[in-house]
């Protein structure tokens, strides 16, 4: 695989989430709003997870995470949102909390799917995902953070298959995927030599290079959803930490 992130820009806060959200308060514009669905379609788990985990069924959490999204797509609920707020992944449960807290009535008085914005939710795959979450051990919060970090992974994976598959090398993306949150020591390079057809050299390199370009995409991700560069590492060690028990 030749794509290195050596050879991308490396201005992470471009396009990040934050600038999303304030582009779509500042202007009623189609291509704002537009980007801000799809940061709700990609994190509606988490804060869906969240709102069953405060107790309202599988109909109810899907009316109240689709009345969240339509609400804070209206123009007045963002136009006076600043970044300074916290991060982004702060920023939509604070805001999903207030709403839940606020505003039941509104979401309670809309027919299922009403609105002018319907988020993609799959109800059923989202409840048979909820009904494997740990009953007891995790709160809400800890639960949605848990959710948040597992679906950032998710888009890290999702674009490193992408880069694979533009250089035509999608099988070889499948076949070194297993290795990629393995222990150095616990490879077993021999086995996946015979698999790819490659030496153990090439495999060693090969998880090397894939490993790196994890983390940096990683980083990348992260960058998205925080305000300064600054940020970035201790966004990172709290996500770590949302993985353990």
């Amino acid at each position: 695989m030749t794509t290195s992130a050596a050879s991308k820009p490396r201005n992470y806060f471009a396009t990040t989430h934050w600038s999303v959200v304030l582009d779509a308060g500042r202007n009623e514009t189609t291509r704002g709003h537009n980007a801000l669905a799809t940061l709700c379609e990609t994190y509606w788990y988490p804060l869906y997870a969240y709102v069953r985990r405060q107790g309202y069924s599988p109909a109810d959490a899907e009316d109240l995470t689709q009345g969240f999204f339509a609400r804070l797509l209206e123009s007045e609920s963002l136009a006076n949102v600043s970044p300074e707020k916290g991060k982004f992944r702060t920023f939509l449960l604070v805001a999903l909390k207030r709403f839940l807290a606020n505003e039941w009535h509104r979401a309670n008085s809309q027919k299922r799917g009403g609105g002018s914005f319907r988020v993609p939710l799959q109800g059923h795959t989202a409840e048979t995902r909820y009904i494997a979450e740990p009953v007891e051990r995790l709160t809400a919060e800890k639960l949605y953070e848990r959710r948040w970090a597992l679906t950032l992974l998710d888009c890290v994976l999702a674009r490193l298959g992408e880069e694979f598959q533009a250089v035509g090398k999608k099988e070889h993306f499948k076949k070194l995927k297993p290795y990629l949150m393995a222990e150095k020591g616990a490879i077993p390079y021999a086995e996946a030599s015979a698999v790819l057809g490659m030496n153990e050299g090439a495999i060693k390199v090969a998880v090397h290079r894939l490993r790196r370009r994890f983390r940096e995409i990683f980083r990348e991700e992260v960058a998205h959803t925080v305000m300064k560069p600054e940020e970035i590492d201790d966004e990172i060690r709290y996500l770590l930490t949302a993985f353990g028990p």
